[in-house]
């Protein structure tokens, strides 16, 4: 069974590239952005791993900390990083997991509870469900789970974009509409009635409809 948007995100212990860590811990008051990989050396996965490494900053703005995960060990992450700097001009600059013995990837139900073994003989085929990205708050509650096939790189300004809707969201009672992006226009949410909304919104709303309440952004 999938993870449900709303549950709590599975607290783990795990070796890194950046030490030993406690999930939960690690990510304190923050939000956390894990992101998995099915294989080192993959071609898709090591171009988004520089990508990734290159928007970082973009991630810092928002406090949002990244960890990526792979089944293959920390050892070879190391190496592989190597490789993404050649290829992408940026090596990882945040942690990646080593989960040889696949405890995250079934704990995230990114692989099937019964897998057997580890990650010696497996191949990214084995693991072609291992291409999850989970946007997790600082409640430690999942907000966000995309999953790619491996064939398809993962486009982090869509991320970057729904962050910014989640976080606005999650302060203010407002919902975004399709392809919004930061500084437009937002939707009241249904739970808010008029009568509140018109002590948040003095200056009213437009309505296309009677369900829709366009309100410029909030600051």
């Amino acid at each position: 069974m999938a993870l449900q948007i709303g549950a709590t995100a599975p607290d783990f212990e795990a070796d890194t590239t950046e030490g030993h860590i406690h999930f939960h811990d690690w990510i304190g008051n923050h939000w956390a952005l894990l992101f998995s990989h099915p294989k080192d050396f993959t071609p898709v996965c090591t171009t988004e791993l520089g990508a990734l490494a290159r928007l970082k900053p973009e991630f810092d703005k928002r406090d949002v900390k990244l960890i990526g995960l792979s089944v293959d060990p920390v050892s070879n992450h190391k190496l592989w990083g190597d490789d993404i700097k050649d290829v992408v001009g940026v090596a990882p600059n945040y942690p990646m997991i080593g989960d040889t013995d696949l405890k995250v990837s079934k704990l995230y139900n990114m692989l099937p509870a019964d897998t057997q073994g580890t990650s010696d003989g497996r191949t990214a085929a084995n693991n072609a469900t291992v291409r999850n990205v989970f946007v997790i708050g600082p409640d430690k509650k999942i907000k966000l789970v995309l999953v790619y096939p491996m064939s398809t790189g993962r486009n982090f300004q869509e991320i970057l974009r729904a962050i910014d809707s989640l976080q606005l969201t999650s302060k203010h009672n407002i919902s975004t509409p399709a392809d919004w992006k930061q500084g437009e226009d937002v939707i009241i949410s249904g739970s808010v009635s008029d009568d509140d909304a018109k002590k948040i919104y003095p200056n009213g709303w437009k309505s296309p409809k009677p369900y829709i309440r366009i309100v410029p952004q909030p600051k």
